[in-house]
C-alpha cells in the first residue's frame, strides 16, 4: 500500500494564523512543528478575507520562522459561507448518489446550487425509517473556498484539503480521546468572531452550528471601556493575573451572553433528540481558557466542561513543552487538519 502523503495544517484565523506537522512514526503519530503568528487585525474579517496580499505575508513568515519547507496544506473553512446538514434519504449506492447529490440538496441549501461546491458523506442506514439513509451533506460558497484557494496559491503554498472547522476540531478529539457509541459530545471552539459547535452522538456529528461571538467582543469592550490597545486587552482576558475589576466585569458579561446562545443551540439538540443527554462539552480556541466561562457554561448546561487536550495521544518530537503549553487549546483546529493525508476521505 502507498504511504499517504502528510500535509502542513494552516488555520487560518482572524488574529492569528496557525501551522502544524504530524508525521507517522512506528508508534504513532508525532507532532514534528507547531506554531502560529498574528496578523493585524482587519486582514480577515467573519472568515472573509480583506486583504489577500497582507495575510499571504503574514503566511509565508509564519512557514519562514519555523523552517517548514513541505508545500502541501490543509485548511479548513467555517462561519456562515457552509451549511452542514444531516439528511436522510432513499437507499441508494454512492455512485448514484454522486450523480443526483445536487438535485437531492436543493430542498436543504439556502443559496443558489450553482454558486456551492457539495459533498457528502453515507453516514449509514437511517434507524428509524426503513429503506432511507443518512447522509452528511456539506455545502460551501465557491466564491469562498476560491478565496482561500488563491490566498494560499499566492503565499506560495499547495492547497490539497479544504475542511470544515468543526470536523477539524472532532478529527483531533477523535484522535486523542476514547469515543463511547453511546456518549453525545458538544465540541465548541471559541475564536475571535465566531464559536463553533459540534454535537457527536458517539463518533457521528449530528448538530453543527456557528455563532457570531467570540473573544472579539471582549476585546472590543474592554479598548472601549479601559481605553487600552487590542494587544494589551488580548492580555487582559488571557491572563488571570493582575486582572482589573473592569476587565473582570467585561470577561463576565461576555462569556455570560456566550453560554445563553450555547445554551439554545444544546436545547435545539435536546428537542431534536428527546431521549438524549450531553454528557460533556469540550472547549478549544482562544476562548476555552477563560476560567469564569468555563463555570457559567457549567452552571447554565448542567453538564462537565473541560478543555482539549489535543496532544493526549500524540507524540511531540523537537517542540518546547512552554510552546506547547502556551498555544494549548488554540492549536486543535490547526492539529486535526495536519492529521489529514493527501487523497483521504
Amino acid at each position: 500500500m502507498a504511504k499517504k502523503i502528510p500535509v502542513v495544517g494552516l488555520d487560518v484565523g482572524s488574529r492569528t494564523l496557525k501551522l502544524c506537522k504530524i508525521e507517522d512514526s512506528k508508534k504513532g503519530n508525532k507532532v514534528t512543528k507547531l506554531g502560529m503568528r498574528d496578523i493585524p487585525p482587519g486582514l480577515i474579517e467573519e472568515g472573509m478575507i480583506k486583504d489577500s496580499s497582507g495575510v499571504a505575508e503574514g503566511i509565508k513568515q509564519l512557514f519562514k520562522a519555523y523552517k517548514v519547507k513541505e508545500k502541501n496544506v490543509a485548511l479548513s473553512i467555517g462561519g456562515y459561507s457552509i451549511i452542514v446538514k444531516t439528511i436522510s434519504l432513499q437507499n441508494m449506492p454512492e455512485k448514484e448518489l454522486q450523480e443526483t447529490i445536487h438535485f437531492e440538496a436543493e430542498q436543504y441549501i439556502p443559496f443558489d446550487i450553482s454558486d456551492v461546491n457539495l459533498d457528502f458523506q453515507i453516514l449509514g442506514d437511517d434507524p428509524d425509517n426503513p429503506n432511507q439513509m443518512n447522509v452528511l451533506l456539506v455545502a460551501a460558497k465557491k466564491e469562498i473556498v476560491n478565496d482561500y484557494v488563491k490566498l494560499i496559491q499566492t503565499a506560495g503554498l499547495n492547497p490539497v484539503i479544504i475542511d470544515v472547522d468543526a470536523f477539524a476540531l472532532q478529527n483531533i478529539y477523535e484522535a486523542n480521546y476514547d469515543i463511547d457509541d453511546n456518549d453525545n459530545v458538544a465540541l465548541i471552539d471559541i475564536g475571535v468572531t465566531k464559536t463553533t459547535l459540534n454535537i457527536l452522538k458517539g463518533n457521528a456529528s449530528v448538530l453543527i452550528r456557528d455563532i457570531s461571538l467570540g473573544c472579539g467582543q471582549i476585546n472590543q469592550k474592554l479598548m472601549s471601556q479601559i481605553g487600552c490597545s487590542l494587544e494589551e486587552a488580548e492580555q487582559l482576558y488571557s491572563s488571570e493575573e493582575g486582572k482589573s475589576p473592569e476587565a473582570e466585569e467585561v470577561v463576565v458579561s461576555v462569556a455570560t451572553d456566550w453560554c445563553v446562545e450555547i445554551r439554545r443551540v444544546l436545547d435545539y439538540f435536546y428537542s431534536t433528540y428527546p431521549s438524549d443527554q450531553v454528557q460533556k462539552i469540550v472547549l478549544a480556541g482562544g476562548g476555552a481558557n477563560i476560567k469564569q466561562f468555563q463555570k457559567f457554561l457549567h452552571d447554565e448546561a448542567s453538564i462537565d466542561v473541560e478543555v482539549i487536550n489535543p496532544f493526549a495521544k500524540l507524540g511531540v518530537s523537537g517542540l518546547d513543552s512552554y510552546e506547547i503549553e502556551r498555544i494549548g487549546s488554540q492549536a486543535a483546529i490547526c492539529l486535526g487538519l495536519a492529521m489529514r493525508r493527501v487523497d483521504d476521505k
